[in-house]
């Protein structure tokens, strides 16, 4: 399971200093679990993060390689607002089935179970989140989630992480211009894949190129594809694959 830290920003202005910066509306923390991401001015992805209200303060869930660079991003952007960053000692806890007190529905997917968390280390989860992901097209950061990925494009209006309602935010221009003015003509897909091929393999089409392969499990990977070329039978080295759904 990807390793996840917990950041913790507090101050009074706590709240209107992460509206400004995140593609979600923060206060919506307030009903539960929030998933958003931070972007680059020229709308592509910084870092996705779960976002959970504790008091007055605000915990950010994310992927222990982002966390560094998320912290000293949000200290750059923080200026004269009251805001403090901060590491915690806290762990996240993951499970499906019935959720427990204190824990969060996770807001991507309801087949994704729940997040708490907690002073001590999980030792209990043996669920296979792959698996999950690769099922419901849920994308992972370093692997989906790239510096060059555009939210929309893998699929962060269906995982409820971006909110067009909520005003401006770094990046909002162009994910807005992307959601109204355009038609996607790339994004992620799940497809059916048989035989060997490594993460990031070119996916071709009729010997075009078709896209990227991308997570996989078993039988069923998840691919960045261009639609218009996923049709019939495509080749990634030494695989075949062909196009179940896309996002």
């Amino acid at each position: 399971m990807t390793q996840r830290r917990i950041l913790r920003v507090s101050g009074k202005d706590t709240r209107d200093f992460l509206q400004g910066l995140v593609t979600n509306d923060v206060s919506k923390i307030d009903d539960g679990l929030v998933y958003a991401a931070l972007l680059t001015p020229q709308g592509k992805y910084i870092a996705d993060f779960f976002m959970a209200a504790d008091g007055d303060d605000v915990l950010l869930d994310l992927d222990e390689a982002q966390a560094d660079a998320v912290a000293q991003r949000l200290g750059m952007y923080k200026l004269r607002a009251a805001v403090a960053i901060a590491q915690t000692d806290l762990h996240l806890h993951r499970g499906l089935g019935k959720t427990p007190q204190s824990a969060h529905a996770d807001p991507r997917h309801a087949s994704l179970g729940w997040r708490m968390y907690s002073d001590t280390p999980q030792t209990d989860d043996t669920t296979d989140w792959n698996s999950l992901y690769v099922t419901h097209l849920i994308p992972s950061s370093g692997v989906e989630l790239t510096p060059d990925s555009f939210i929309l494009e893998v699929g962060f209006e269906r995982l409820s992480g971006v909110d067009f309602r909520k005003g401006c935010y770094v990046g909002q221009e162009v994910t807005a211009r992307m959601k109204h003015k355009t038609e996607l003509r790339k994004g992620l897909a799940r497809v059916h894949i048989e035989g060997e091929a490594e993460t990031g393999a070119a996916i071709l089409a009729d010997g075009k190129p078709a896209g990227t392969l991308l997570s996989r499990s078993g039988s069923e990977a998840i691919a960045y594809l261009r639609y218009d070329r996923a049709t019939g039978v495509m080749k990634a080295e030494d695989a075949t694959l062909r196009l179940i759904s896309k996002s």
